[in-house]
């Protein structure tokens, strides 16, 4: 899926989606900057986090979640406990 694309259908989910990677700060490769901390704002419940024990497996984010942006061959990884960036899988 094109970064776009992904970050359209993260929004759809209510994710809190603030722009790419290097809008963020980062240079390097485009990803997808997300605010972790907030939760849906279609479920008010919180997707991603960083302390979970029971979602160590899945980087800290929901599961479901997860499944869904790998399938679509993306992965997740923590800037900080507040900060998800989303990157495109080589």
């Amino acid at each position: 899926m094109k970064r776009d694309d992904l970050m359209n259908a993260l929004k759809e989910k209510g994710i809190r989606v603030c722009g790419t990677t290097r809008d963020f700060g980062l240079g390097g490769q485009e990803g997808i900057w997300i605010a972790a901390d907030s939760p849906s704002s279609i479920t008010k419940e919180y997707l991603f986090d960083y302390w979970n024990p029971s979602w160590y497996n899945t980087f800290g984010a929901e599961p479901k979640l997860n499944s869904f942006v790998e399938k679509n061959g993306w992965y997740f990884e923590w800037f900080d406990p507040g900060t998800m960036m989303c990157y495109p899988q080589d």
